[in-house]
């Protein structure tokens, strides 16, 4: 359904398209996680209001590198990705969150065309691209709320002509497991037309004592991520755990290449979550979160895999962070 009339949309937004993406069952995927053999929760459930204010401060936290070296890099490559890009872009921006990142691109690039944030939240997205577009009132900007981890027929919404670069930065690519990351990049390929690109970061492999700092600062930020997911499931489920109960860790998995993040029972509790009745035993743990790390060319053969072509890889001169330009090639 499309909410384009000018009495339901933002006055400086070109376009709103709801694609009604399907609600996720919280609490079934909540009780079908904690009967697991190992107990976990989907890390699409941090994002509350609560855990979204949460994570900007993790963000901000001196340990946590991922945010403020992409910067640095965008800001480095920023003539390379105008060079590369052309006049004339479309940018497309999958999960459209802080507007930072968008910002410094659509200012690299050589007179853009048009932005469409793209978000599972309508709210969110709307509201984030509309002030986006208050201040670039010369660009054609949309929102989309969609998952964009589904197909999208892009030629049914109202784009402005020109080149569709994909932007999906911030490693959130390493948030999924490899398989997965495969088939978001396979939808993300067929999102894009021959000569359209994606732009996506990629975190890459290093120091053991740096990743688990990074993932578990001294500030508590990422503790709160991870308690602020029980209280949450306290108050939306009715549930009985004792945040008390647990403590939260963050290792690094070599074997895997990837921080893995637990929240760990410190005794033997019971609780409940909407009226079923569960035990976690001492040492027990709750994993909530992975991050894989990659190197450069084994990220490119994920990206091979899935039809793209490698076209450049930039690398920040002194932590070990990647961004990546692919094209459409062939069928995946």
């Amino acid at each position: 359904m499309s909410t384009t009339d000018a009495g339901a949309r933002p006055p400086a937004l070109a376009f709103f398209e709801d694609l009604h993406p399907p609600a996720s069952d919280f609490r079934a995927d909540v009780l079908d996680g904690l009967s697991k053999p190992q107990k976990a929760i989907p890390p699409k459930y941090f994002y509350d209001q609560a855990g979204s204010e949460i994570f900007d401060r993790i963000t901000d936290a001196p340990e946590y590198y991922v945010t403020r070296t992409e910067l640095e890099l965008l800001d480095r490559i920023g003539p390379a990705l105008r060079e590369l890009a052309g006049p004339g872009g479309v940018v497309l921006e999958p999960g459209a969150g802080s507007s930072v990142k968008i910002r410094k691109l659509i200012d690299a690039l050589d007179a853009p065309a048009g932005y469409v944030g793209m978000d599972i939240s309508g709210d969110h997205v709307r509201a984030a691209c509309a002030k986006l577009a208050s201040d670039h009132p010369g660009l054609t900007i949309g929102a989309v709320c969609h998952d964009f981890t589904e197909a999208i027929d892009l030629d049914a919404l109202p784009l402005p002509e020109g080149r569709r670069l994909v932007f999906f930065p911030g490693s959130t690519i390493g948030n999924f497991e490899l398989i997965d990351a495969l088939a978001l990049l396979q939808t993300l390929h067929g999102w894009l037309r021959p000569r359209d690109a994606l732009i996506v970061g990629a975190d890459l492999r290093k120091d053991r004592a740096v990743l688990e700092a990074a993932y578990d600062d001294a500030g508590g930020a990422t503790a709160a991520f991870n308690y602020n997911l029980i209280d949450r499931i306290n108050a939306e489920l009715g549930g009985t755990l004792d945040r008390d109960g647990f403590e939260y860790a963050a290792f690094w998995n070599p074997y895997r290449s990837r921080v893995e993040m637990y929240l760990v029972a410190t005794r033997d509790m019971r609780f409940s979550v909407a009226g079923r009745d569960f035990v976690i035993r001492e040492t027990e743990t709750i994993h909530t979160e992975n991050s894989h790390k990659f190197t450069v060319n084994g990220f490119q053969d994920l990206a091979r895999r899935a039809g793209f072509e490698p076209v450049e890889a930039w690398v920040h001169d002194t932590v070990p962070y990647s961004i990546h330009w692919l094209e459409r090639g062939g069928e995946a």
